[in-house]
């Protein structure tokens, strides 16, 4: 039997859910925080995220609630995982959580790819705030 990790990540930050939301969603902003890709959040969007060592990955946004959820498949046809970003207005900033999801840890890549993720998203999401402070050129 196949199982299917879970990786659960949150960060507070001090930005209302629109500017959260825009880190989200706008790739000039995505890139200087995670990773470059065409993203857009309209459901059916095919899009691709450069993981650079990884390769560019192929991606299809399948929810969307503007200012609080995103979420769309990663990885098609090699991890096959969900990424969810759900925003929560929290004071005057923004609970961010992640939730990815569908890692197959039966398989090398997905046990790989689940445990590298499970440690790297915390410092990721920890680069939206600086991302979000620094002014757009």
């Amino acid at each position: 039997m196949t199982e299917h990790a879970v990786i659960r990540c949150e960060q507070l930050l001090p930005h209302p859910p629109a500017a959260v939301w825009t880190a989200l969603t706008d790739p000039e902003l995505l890139a200087r925080w995670w990773v470059p890709g065409d993203i857009k959040p309209i459901v059916g969007h095919r899009f691709t995220l450069d993981m650079d060592g990884w390769g560019v990955q192929p991606c299809e946004v399948t929810a969307v609630e503007p200012e609080r959820l995103l979420s769309y498949r990663f990885a098609e046809g090699s991890l096959d995982t969900i990424i969810t970003w759900r925003l929560e207005p929290e004071g005057r900033g923004t609970r961010l959580l992640l939730e990815h999801a569908g890692f197959d840890i039966d398989s090398p890549m997905g046990k790989h790819a689940y445990h590298g993720m499970s440690e790297g998203w915390p410092h990721v999401l920890g680069r939206i705030d600086a991302a979000l402070a620094k002014p757009t050129a």
